[in-house]
């Protein structure tokens, strides 16, 4: 029994593993079939290895300094400043996320907004006691009792302006070119809710 005899029938059935050249020349990689050709010309091979590693080089380049670049986080300031002797009290915008006091909204309120302001839901019944404060809750609890209530005409006008914010009560201080100010200096313009 010979074993090497058998060993040496298997090999040539199997396939040798395809050349570098055979890999290069199939390859879409631009510039790699000349890098490794079947020609043994050395210096049209050595010159193509130079510009391929010189290109490989710098794209690697680039792309540090521009990681770099960017996580030094820059940003541009641009300001132009106009100075001006005499200047008119300036336009302030006011943004209150909380559009109407709880403290100012009827039962007639409620059961005609009660809705739309997320406090009730579609049967006049408090929605998600569990998120409402217990303080809150026994006041909402007592202004959504409907059982022997007779609603009344409703404006959305007049609820927004009792029960909006008052520039009165927001407006802590202000001062103005050194002179104090007050809430009679400011109007409104636009009562826009965005």
């Amino acid at each position: 029994m010979d074993l090497r005899g058998e060993t040496d029938d298997d090999n040539v059935d199997c396939e040798r593993p395809a050349p570098i050249e055979v890999f290069a020349s199939r390859s879409t990689l631009h510039g790699i079939a000349h890098m490794f050709t079947y020609e043994r010309l050395c210096v049209r091979r050595c010159l193509w290895i130079i510009f391929f590693a010189g290109s490989l080089s710098f794209l690697v380049f680039v792309c540090a300094d521009r990681v770099r670049f960017y996580l030094q986080y820059p940003h541009v300031t641009k300001l132009d400043e106009v100075s001006i002797p005499l200047m008119t009290f300036p336009a302030v915008t006011f943004c209150n996320l909380n559009s109407f006091r709880f403290s100012r909204v009827t039962r007639n309120d409620l059961y005609h907004a009660g809705e739309l302001l997320a406090l009730l839901n579609g049967r006049y019944e408090i929605r998600d006691t569990h998120m409402v404060e217990e303080s809150v809750l026994e006041t909402l609890k007592v202004k959504a009792d409907f059982l022997t209530f007779k609603p009344r005409p409703f404006n959305m006008r007049e609820f927004y302006d009792r029960t909006g914010h008052d520039i009165k009560d927001m407006l802590l201080s202000c001062y103005y070119r050194g002179d104090k100010c007050s809430a009679e200096d400011f109007k409104v313009v636009s009562r826009h809710v965005l």
